[in-house]
């Protein structure tokens, strides 16, 4: 493999992590009916652990890794489930300062309601829903909305791919200058140098290879004059 396949492959790894990575921090919107609130004892592995909050946000987990977490039951417009936890965040990654877990816990039960006279809330929220993992998007803040049409614009992420998108266009700057003042020339140099260094080994191969035929041609004269005369 090419070192350029090996860069071109490294890229596409370093923008999926990337992907992943916003997909999973940065804060979503979706209009959905909550049904029920409740605490749920959660175990915790070596597999989702990672997905819950951090034990440093006050959190409390018995001797089995077990942990008590709180759930909102919802459904969305389409009649799908989708279910949150509720946990704090704390100063912990990712940074949204969450200490109101009890309190949103509470607005959450006020605004259940059934199918035939729903109530329709904006629920806030980062992170991954997965069955096999028992992983849950943690809800961030709820929000009421006039009905299950209406999809709030999601300005918190817009405002953080904006800046993300300014930063990195101000790394990309200061890269192809950083590049073209310092890496560029030191490439040429290594270039130019690795060019004498193959002109010399072309010439060095060119006189070996001349010695060694003049040192074949003078074996050979010294062989033939010791066979004796043609008569």
């Amino acid at each position: 493999m090419s070192m350029r396949n090996v860069q071109v492959v490294l890229g596409v790894l370093f923008g999926v992590a990337v992907f992943l990575f916003l997909d999973y921090a940065l804060p979503s919107r979706e209009t959905v009916r909550i049904t029920n609130t409740y605490n749920k004892l959660t175990d915790l592995n070596w597999s989702n652990r990672i997905f819950y909050a951090s034990a440093r946000t006050g959190t409390v987990e018995n001797a089995q890794g077990s942990r008590d977490v709180r759930f909102i039951d919802t459904v969305r417009p389409n009649g799908k489930p989708l279910v949150y936890r509720n946990e704090d965040t704390g100063l912990i990654w990712p940074p949204y300062f969450k200490y109101d877990s009890s309190n949103l816990h509470a607005v959450a039960g006020d605004l259940r309601s059934t199918a035939d006279n729903p109530r329709w809330v904006s629920v806030t929220s980062y992170g991954w829903r997965n069955d096999l993992l028992t992983i849950f998007p943690n809800a961030i803040s709820i929000t009421p909305v006039a009905g299950p049409g209406e999809r709030p614009t999601n300005w918190p992420a817009l405002m953080i791919l904006v800046i993300l998108g300014v930063l990195l266009a101000l790394f990309w700057r200061a890269w192809n200058r950083f590049r073209e003042a310092r890496i560029s020339p030191a490439v040429t140099r290594a270039e130019r140098r690795l060019q004498r260094m193959d002109a010399r080994a072309d010439r060095a191969r060119d006189r070996l290879g001349a010695e060694a035929r003049e040192a074949r041609g003078r074996f050979r004269g010294w062989v033939q004059s010791w066979r004796p005369p043609r008569r």
